[in-house]
């Protein structure tokens, strides 16, 4: 195969790498953004489980207090029908004991209940209590591998630009222009495309045999008859031959 066609090959591997690294620099923030998310809505789900929680605590001391508030009520009432001095004031005190009574009874149901409805919270929270002690430090050993996987595509980005301008300055100019004109105008970027099956794996448009036989030489530039792209076949090695 030519020296120039090598060149060509590699050079459309490494523009196809750097497309390809460009794209997840592109997106990294969305792609963080995604990350937090996820852990945003395990905590989401978790914090509605505690909030609830915490509002049956917060109504179970609520009908607490209505119960020893009653209960003093009661007494009270209890004294002022003891201490009744005619029919009405008797009426009146066992209607406010009937009253407070009623009202102690349904306090003291709705304490039942809502036990009942903290107990199913509590196994919830138990059951998810690896998660939700596991959940702060899973979210930042995410986002570390992301910052560390994210920083060495940077890198390499940098790197195979750099070495990108120096392998596309020992081309020949005419053939520098060609390739940047193929690649520009190709919305994938490709401008060398690999015969497989005796198709352009650009275009997938089937080649006439003469033209496998000179891509198949290497010893000339042969494009497309379709597409225009640089047309060649990989090497294949002794192992896989074999």
């Amino acid at each position: 195969m030519i020296e120039d066609l090598d060149k060509l090959i590699a050079l459309q591997e490494t523009d196809t790498n750097l497309r390809r690294l460009k794209k997840i620099i592109q997106t990294a923030e969305a792609r963080r953004a995604e990350i937090e998310q996820e852990f945003e809505q395990h905590a989401f789900s978790i914090r509605e489980i505690q909030n609830r929680r915490d509002s049956i605590n917060e109504k179970r001391s609520g009908h607490e207090r209505e119960i020893a508030d009653n209960k003093t009520y009661l007494e009270r009432a209890e004294r002022n029908l003891k201490h009744a001095q005619n029919q009405k004031e008797y009426e009146t005190a066992m209607r406010e004991i009937d009253s407070l009574q009623k009202a102690i009874s349904q306090a003291e149901t709705s304490i039942v209940e809502l036990l009942e409805e903290s107990e199913g919270v509590e196994k919830e929270l138990a059951d998810r209590a690896d998660e939700i002690s596991s959940l702060d430090g899973r979210r930042e050993a995410a986002l570390n591998e992301f910052d560390t996987s994210l920083a060495a595509d940077k890198k390499e980005f940098e790197t195979e630009t750099t070495q990108r301008a120096a392998a596309f300055a020992t081309l020949p100019e005419r053939l520098a222009a060609v390739y940047d004109r193929l690649a520009q105008r190709s919305r994938d970027g490709i401008a060398v495309a690999e015969v497989v099956n005796g198709s352009c794996n650009a275009c997938y448009i089937s080649l006439r045999p003469q033209v496998q036989v000179d891509v198949r030489r290497g010893d000339q530039i042969i494009t497309c008859e379709n597409c225009s792209r640089i047309l060649f076949v990989r090497a294949v090695s002794s192992e896989a031959a074999a």
